[in-house]
């Protein structure tokens, strides 16, 4: 039993002065002897229409089960996401970015309103995961996330598929290189059921950056969405929470900067999206930290990438899972990593690895490498500058083809996602292109967009060998080749991919970490004088984003 002081839910529920709001309590079944234990929120992002989010319901009565065994009582409330796989390709997915923020606050509104002593989170994809981490940095009470897991990868042709697989195969189709019915096949079969999408993506990165940063119980980042261990995770979560009360165990005690760097280096040894360089910033921000951009390229050049997985290798995540997962991941960086940082479940990451159980030996040793023998000697993500980029870009180096690390070719410059996926489409990007797609930043589009549509469609044709994108815009976790986004200043800020126009020549060096208009800056400053950016009627909740929201190598925080 808690000593009733240290509950912050006494001040709804102790005192005759609260008998009004015991009564409205009691009006949802709450009994006299649950006045007397903890009240803990479950934040459940469920909902019909995600494939990411439509177990999590199941999930929640697991954390429910357990914190009722712990001796706590649950509330369950719900919060919004946007699958960014839907909301592809047309004005939808202007509010994939923009509702990380919103998630976030709907979560502070209704854990101060009701003065809950702990939260269990349930998020899962792309911008939902990092909304509930950052409502937890905000709040610092009692906390514990329980990712929803991942798809399992279909399967077509005698090879394992994903989402990817299809957004590619438009391109292919569109090129006369699949037929209609082949692009059938992969629809109906790639996206197995429930879960995030089942390679290493946005959604699935978050996941093992929330486990590396201590946040949820080992194992729970790989655990798939239909597999028994995802619920005895969930139950053991919830049970859990109520001890973390007891200990007053907070995120802010948990995560600090040597545990942002410790999520980095998984990052780089996983070949995570580059979205980590939006989420992770924005949530150091909300724990009262500091994480630049730089810092990830720092952590990229001295950690290896450990292993291949989609869309830089050919691996799934349930090969990820079965060969260790993030644990593993963590167990071959454990001479890098800070060990001496605390988890959730009460142990550091050092006695969390002493624990750690390698049931597959064999596929361990084969798809997760060494540090003496890595798949590449730097880590996943690389951060481009130059005078294209003056306060950087982003770009996954692990996914890109050897040829292309070093290049220079001509702009075809598209003002729009829009403008340049019906060009891709009707096939007027040819090898040697540079494709230039602006006005998509943070503030521009406004909503920072993923441009998955078009690289996929890139990828497809059979040109990730011969042409490169670049965008203010940002990526699905999903994009592998020469794609380089999040470029700072954004267009509508006047930075300079504002300022390129068709036939410029761009200069790519990924090695030397460079990114440069080749063109005089005397013409550079001729441009900029005559500049004017366009107008956009932009109403509603994007209005008030754009208003707010910051650059892109911040994290796109929003104040």
């Amino acid at each position: 039993m808690l000593r009733r002081f240290v509950m912050r839910s006494s001040i709804i529920k102790e005192g005759p002065e609260r008998a009004a709001n015991r009564s409205l309590l009691k009006a949802t079944g709450v009994t006299d002897s649950e006045m007397r234990k903890p009240f803990i929120a479950v934040v459940n992002s469920w909902n019909d229409i995600i494939p990411g989010h439509i177990h999590l319901n199941k999930l929640a009565e697991s954390v429910k089960a357990g914190i009722r065994n712990a001796g706590g009582v649950p509330f369950e409330f719900h919060t919004i996401g946007v699958c960014d796989g839907i909301a592809m390709g047309h004005e939808g997915m202007k509010y994939s970015l923009p509702s990380r923020e919103v998630i976030e606050d709907t979560i502070e509104l209704m854990v101060k309103a009701h003065q809950f002593d702990g939260i269990v989170l349930i998020p899962s994809c792309d911008k939902i995961v990092p909304g509930h981490l950052m409502a937890a940095g905000r709040l610092d009470i009692p906390a514990i996330v329980v990712t929803g897991g991942p798809m399992l990868p279909g399967y077509v042709d005698d090879k394992y598929t994903d989402l990817i697989s299809v957004f590619e195969g438009v391109g292919a189709y569109s090129a006369g290189k699949l037929s209609e019915l082949d692009l059938k096949r992969l629809e109906n079969l790639s996206c197995a059921g429930a879960g995030s999408c089942a390679g290493m993506f946005t959604a699935n990165t978050m996941a093992c950056m929330t486990e590396a940063l201590g946040l949820s119980l080992p194992g729970c980042a790989t655990a798939h969405a239909v597999d028994a261990k995802k619920a005895r995770i969930a139950k053991e979560s919830g049970e859990r929470i109520v001890e973390m009360i007891r200990e007053n165990l907070t995120p802010r005690k948990i995560v600090s900067l040597k545990s942002f760097e410790n999520a980095i280096m998984v990052d780089m040894a996983i070949g995570g999206s580059t979205n980590t360089t939006l989420h992770l910033p924005a949530l150091a921000h909300e724990f009262g930290l500091n994480l630049p951009l730089e810092k990830f390229d720092e952590l990229s050049r001295t950690t290896p990438h450990l292993i291949s997985l989609r869309p830089s290798g050919p691996n799934f995540m349930l090969h990820f899972d079965r060969a260790g997962g993030v644990q593993a991941i963590m167990q071959r960086l454990s001479s890098k990593l800070h060990l001496d940082q605390l988890t959730v479940n009460g142990k550091t990451i050092g006695e969390n690895l002493k624990e750690f159980d390698i049931v597959n030996p064999k596929l361990n040793k084969e798809i997760i490498a060494t540090l003496e023998e890595p798949i590449h000697a730097e880590g996943g993500i690389a951060v481009l500058k130059g005078n294209l980029a003056p306060d950087g870009s982003v770009v996954k180096q692990a996914a890109v083809d050897p040829k292309m690390r070093v290049y220079t070719g001509p702009a075809k410059v598209y003002d729009c996602e829009e403008d340049a996926m019906e060009s891709i489409l009707a096939g007027n990007v040819k090898p040697g292109d540079i494709v230039v797609i602006r006005y998509e930043g943070p503030k521009g589009g406004p909503g920072m967009r993923e441009m998955l549509a078009a690289t996929a469609a890139i990828g497809g044709m059979g040109l990730l060998e011969s042409v490169a994108l670049i965008t203010d815009g940002r990526f699905s976790g999903g994009t592998r080749g020469p794609c380089i986004g999040h470029v700072s200043p954004e267009a509508s800020e006047g930075g300079p991919i504002a300022l390129v126009k068709d036939g410029d020549m761009i200069e790519i060096n990924i090695p030397e970490r460079a990114l440069n208009l080749k063109i005089s800056e005397e013409e550079l400053k001729k441009r900029k004088a005559v500049f004017v950016p366009p107008k956009k009627e932009v109403t509603g909740y994007l209005a008030r984003y754009q208003r707010a929201v910051h650059s892109a190598n911040t994290g796109g925080i929003v104040d």
